[in-house]
């Protein structure tokens, strides 16, 4: 196994080694040890507080070899620290208005600032040893994911970034996790960047990718892995287009590239497979221009017109908002809602009937872990599942824990070093 680049993940290192993102307690820990000249050597390990996924390692070791360390001198750097955030304003500012030697005067300017700031900066990767598991692997409650021997003026500051770096792609990653298995061996497609500020988006999309989802939705969430992101068209299109859905899949496929799946959005109007028959008569229509498409016609020649490329449909997405009913369905009461079993066997019987039966079926909006286990449990005809906001409301913790000092035991009641042995040691 191999870890990702540490300049994958475009680390602020003037802002974490700085303190800009620690909580403020860290950073009085950090002064009070170089103020009292302290020389210890401690050993830190960090854990999740329930079974987990774990995912952000190599984030949090990119940040570890580029941010341990110290300033040799704390009040000159703050001082250009000040300066520099001051010319980053001035940069955003000048670029928000386009005025081009602005941008040059501030970019030179904070190139400058910040080649001195660095040249203040001892590094301190060298002076520790770090040991780490892969992500993508599970582990148990408390069990040690990452650990660090070292003398600890040069990490105590980095404390906060870490166990975020960590948690957040962690809880992703365990829901993503827990749903692929679920829809074992159908695709998830992660939609859930809409979700969450697009700050996230690379590490949500990089921990759903490592848990098994087939695709993201977006090139930021796509982007650690050096793929784009994929996706079917939305309703804004449909809507574009007077709530035609047909006319807004003929504007897809005449603009969108060939070798994209035309995954058609069928729950406009309330009625997934009259909609579904609509469009498969329109791109007919294109294929025999003139002719008439009656009953016959379409249940004879409709599966000319379902697979990969141009002028073809790969498959339909029902979303039907949970709200309301769809016009196939005949059931009453709660579970008839939105996408339910009996809209997706109704039209599976529909398409086989068209001679469709290879038209793919794609569902999305509620769908979470139980939803997905019902559907997989009653067998239905499901060829991809889109999960959303359900991903994202489950938190895991990573906790960060001195565990020896000098080489002896040293922690908290109620704690202990874990087992380290299985930790791969990061050079």
């Amino acid at each position: 196994m191999h870890r990702l680049s540490p300049s994958l993940f475009k680390i602020p290192t003037d802002k974490i080694r700085t303190g800009y993102y620690t909580d403020k307690y860290f950073l009085r820990v950090r002064d009070i040890l170089f103020a009292d000249k302290l020389q210890s050597t401690v050993g830190y390990q960090f854990f999740p507080r329930k079974d987990a996924v774990i995912c952000g390692l190599d984030e949090a070791i990119a940040i570890l070899k580029s941010c341990a360390g110290y300033y040799r001198d704390f009040d000159r750097a703050k001082d250009l620290y000040e300066q520099l955030r001051i010319a980053q304003w001035k940069l955003q500012d000048a670029g928000a208005q386009q005025r081009e030697k602005q941008i040059f005067k501030w970019e030179k300017q904070r190139t400058d600032i910040r080649h001195r700031l660095n040249m203040l900066w001892r590094s301190g990767w060298d002076r520790l040893q770090v040991y780490a598991a892969f992500d993508g692997r599970k582990a148990r409650e408390d069990e040690t994911v990452l650990a660090i021997v070292g003398d600890p003026k040069l990490f105590v500051h980095l404390e906060t970034a870490l166990l975020g770096a960590i948690a957040r792609p962690t809880s992703t990653a365990t829901s993503v996790d827990k749903v692929v298995r679920a829809a074992r061996p159908k695709k998830i497609l992660f939609f859930s960047a809409r979700f969450d500020h697009y700050w996230l988006q690379a590490t949500d999309g990089y921990a759903a990718l490592k848990a098994g989802a087939f695709g993201v939705s977006t090139d930021a969430n796509a982007d650690y892995w050096g793929i784009e992101g994929i996706g079917t068209m939305p309703h804004f299109l449909i809507g574009c287009y007077a709530g035609n859905t047909g006319e807004a899949c003929l504007a897809f496929d005449r603009h969108v590239e060939a070798d994209v799946n035309r995954i058609a959005l069928v729950d406009w109007d309330n009625d997934c497979v009259g909609t579904t028959r609509l469009i498969l008569e329109k791109l007919l229509a294109l294929k025999y221009p003139g002719k008439e498409i009656s009953h016959d016609f379409f249940k004879r020649h409709a599966g000319e017109v379902v697979g990969a490329g141009r002028g073809k449909l790969w498959g339909v997405r029902f979303d039907t908002a949970g709200s309301i009913r769809d016009k196939s369905v005949k059931s009453r009461g709660k579970k008839s809602y939105g996408v339910c079993p009996e809209l997706v066997r109704i039209a599976k019987r529909e398409f086989v009937q068209w001679g469709c039966r290879s038209l793919k079926i794609v569902v999305s909006g509620g769908f979470d872990e139980e939803k997905i286990k019902t559907f997989e449990k009653l067998k239905l005809p499901v060829d991809a599942y889109g999960i959303g906001s359900s991903l994202f409301r489950n938190k895991i913790d990573i906790t960060a824990d001195i565990v020896e000092c000098d080489g002896k035991p040293c922690m908290k009641v109620g704690r202990k070093k874990g087992n380290w042995s299985k930790l791969p040691r990061v050079f």
